[in-house]
C-alpha cells in the first residue's frame, strides 16, 4: 500500500458514478494494478460496473464495515475535521474536506488505512 490518496466528489451513489470513479482511478495510476477493496452496496455488484484493467475488486463479506479500509479514513474526519462544527452550506463542508484530503500526507494516509489483514 504505497499511500496514494484518490477520490472524487461526486453527486450520487449510483452505478453511473462508480463507473465514472473507476475510469478516473484508473486513469490516474495507468501504470500500477489497484486492488479496490470495497463493501456489498448495490452498485457495487451491478451487472453494468465497467471495471478497468487495471483495477481488481475485492469485496468485504456483507455488515463488516470493520474491515473496510476507508472507514476508518471517515471516522478520523468526524473525529478531526468535523466535530463540533456547524457549516452553513454544503459547499462548505466539501470544501473543508476537499482541503484535508489533498493535505494528507501519504504517509498519514496509509497509517488511517491500515489494516492488519492487508499486510499479510
Amino acid at each position: 500500500m504505497s499511500g496514494d490518496a484518490f477520490s472524487l466528489f461526486l453527486p450520487w451513489v449510483n452505478t453511473e458514478m462508480m463507473n465514472l470513479y473507476l475510469a478516473e482511478l484508473a486513469a490516474a495510476f495507468p501504470n500500477q494494478e489497484i486492488m479496490l477493496i470495497w463493501d456489498q452496496a448495490g452498485w457495487h455488484k451491478s451487472s453494468s460496473l465497467k471495471v478497468p484493467e487495471n483495477i481488481v475488486l475485492k469485496s468485504l463479506p456483507p455488515y463488516s464495515p470493520e474491515l473496510n479500509p476507508v472507514e476508518k479514513l471517515w471516522q478520523w474526519l468526524k473525529k478531526h475535521v468535523c466535530r463540533n462544527r456547524l457549516f452553513a452550506y454544503l459547499d462548505d463542508l466539501m470544501n473543508t474536506l476537499e482541503e484535508m484530503l489533498i493535505n494528507l500526507s501519504p504517509t498519514r494516509f496509509r497509517e488511517l488505512c491500515q489494516c492488519s489483514y492487508l499486510l499479510q
